[in-house]
């Protein structure tokens, strides 16, 4: 992160042609539950069987610390298989000791990627410490675990090393990334190679290190007869600029076609700035679409998603819970933190069948800032297509028990990524079930409008002492008329610009003879959009 940060207040968007509630074409609801003695994990992999899971990885402790010697230092590894049974409420583990060291080592790192077909989880690249290298790496390894054998022998107290396998091969050295599968192709997309000990003041100081963004899709199938593994390496899909992305959502999809795709929504960092993406990327079997006609201002950093489709209605729907981002939302104003901080925020980003996309804010928060690293563990026997994302128009009931959230980072504070000392923020325990609710007159979730905006307005820097840039895009040349008024209405400046050029434009401003501080409003507007912003004028 970088240390020159602000904290910005955004008024919310204005439309002509928008409104900022729309009825809801489903209710979320999350009640908490827990399981005696459950320890807490964030970042982790996981497979399930019979309704049991497979816990892989991660870390026991909560953000990583800034001082190389104490970022994901050994002792924050999870060393020991987890089962748990969310209905009974059992857990189980082992320790991975009976594993080759290759294994164990690779199968104690965070931020893995991961991928269950059929009986087998997937489980590529990690990073962590390497006793064998004698230094943190990430790990050029593919995993496969035969789940419910595994499942088993741990409940039963037996051997279960028979039923692990691995194999080794550059292209898996990827942490933060994303595995996932459309039709009989796996595709890992984004990530990172990062070599060393973290360190924020980058990789010229101290121990140093590597950071190789991957910026690639990577195409792969895995022939795997329950003995022998091998892959199959397909086309790789380079994009340095829009696949320049880790640690971030990228969700099952059902694409406007009907046909199965991915969407990989915001991650980190942009290019010229040390701050999340907001527009997404459409994957599908026959190649990508950069989405830079939405924008999503929540959820940025990877959290627990659930993937819902209407085929009635043509709708993709994708609930994000909690985790990290740019924004937030107080008290019907959205609110741009540059610092990125910890969120309660749950939204959901819904696809109409024109493909237009939008983001809506739900009337429900977690509970406390938690949801970063965290998992979403589906139930099977819900109505889904082939590709795990639920089917709506099969739930019958009022009320329908989709899954379970697990783990992730709880933290005490919005912002302790420059203060973090190890005690601000753990690694969660909590459980919380997740049901989809087909009332919807329950409840209006909020239309984010600037998601669905063109104008994409940005004051910096904001607060400020009177002198700000306001950039802003336009699709068309245009006439634009800028105006700023304070709090109270008086207007202070109200000018227009005539037949300003399409694409990026920039106003730039230096109040003069005002009071040390206030809060004032900029409006950009065009012959086809309006969009105001909240300008915080400090001493």
């Amino acid at each position: 992160m970088n240390t020159k940060r602000s904290l910005a207040i955004l008024f919310l968007l204005v439309f002509n042609t928008m409104g900022f509630a729309q009825s809801t074409p489903f209710n979320v609801a999350i009640v908490p539950m827990e399981i005696e003695e459950l320890g807490g994990l964030q970042a982790f992999s996981w497979g399930q069987a019979d309704g049991k899971w497979l816990i892989v990885g991660g870390r026991l402790d909560g953000l990583h610390r800034r001082q190389p010697w104490a970022a994901f230092d050994e002792a924050g590894h999870n060393i020991s298989l987890l089962v748990i049974d969310p209905v009974t409420k059992e857990k189980w583990s082992a320790p991975l000791t009976s594993l080759p060291a290759g294994m164990q080592e690779q199968l104690s790192a965070t931020n893995m990627e991961f991928k269950q077909d059929g009986d087998f989880l997937y489980i590529v690249g990690g990073y962590g410490y390497s006793a064998t290298e004698l230094d943190h790496t990430t790990f050029a390894k593919l995993s496969a675990i035969n789940v419910p054998n595994t499942i088993e022998a741990i409940i039963n107290g037996d051997p279960f090393a028979e039923n692990f396998r691995q194999i080794e091969d550059p292209l898996f050295q990827v942490t933060g990334g994303y595995l996932n599968k459309i039709y009989d192709s796996f595709y890992l997309t984004g990530g990172q190679k990062f070599l060393g000990r973290y360190n924020p003041m980058g990789p010229d100081f101290g121990p140093g290190f590597i950071q190789e963004y991957t910026n690639a899709i990577r195409k792969f199938n895995i022939i795997d007869d329950g003995v022998t593994l091998s892959i199959e390496h397909l086309e790789e899909i380079i994009d340095t600029v829009s696949l320049h992305r880790r640690d971030f959502n990228v969700v099952p999809q059902i694409m406007p076609s009907g046909e199965e795709g991915i969407t990989a929504f915001s991650g980190v960092f942009q290019y010229d700035i040390e701050l999340p993406f907001l527009n997404c990327v459409n994957i599908d079997s026959t190649g990508y679409v950069v989405n830079d006609d939405f924008t999503q201002y929540y959820n940025h950093y990877h959290c627990a998603q659930v993937p819902i489709y209407s085929e009635a209605n043509n709708a993709m729907h994708t609930v994000f819970f909690g985790g990290i981002a740019q924004y937030y939302d107080l008290e019907g104003v959205l609110v741009q933190d540059n610092d990125v901080p910890f969120v309660k925020t749950i939204a959901r980003v819904s696809r109409s069948a024109d493909g237009t996309m939008a983001e809506y804010k739900l009337p429900i928060n977690m509970p406390s800032l938690l949801g970063a690293g965290s998992e979403f563990i589906p139930i099977t026997t819900v109505p889904q297509y082939d590709n795990e994302v639920f089917d709506l128009d099969e739930f019958t009931e009022d009320s329908t028990l989709v899954g379970y959230i697990y783990g992730g980072i709880s933290s005490s504070a919005p912002n302790i990524f420059f203060t973090n000392t190890g005690v601000e923020s753990s690694a969660s325990s909590q459980i919380f079930k997740v049901y989809i609710l087909t009332d919807t007159t329950l409840n209006l979730d909020e239309l984010n409008a600037q998601s669905v905006g063109s104008l994409k307005l940005a004051v910096y820097p904001n607060p400020n002492g009177g002198k700000f840039t306001a950039d802003f895009y336009l699709n068309q040349a245009s006439d634009v008329k800028i105006s700023l008024h304070n709090a109270a209405g008086k207007k202070i400046e109200d000018r227009v610009y005539e037949n300003m050029p399409a694409g990026q434009n920039t106003y730039q401003k230096k109040i003069r003879g005002l009071a040390k501080s206030g809060v004032y409003f900029l409006t950009i507007e065009t012959s086809y959009e309006t969009a105001t912003q909240k300008i915080i004028i400090a001493e």
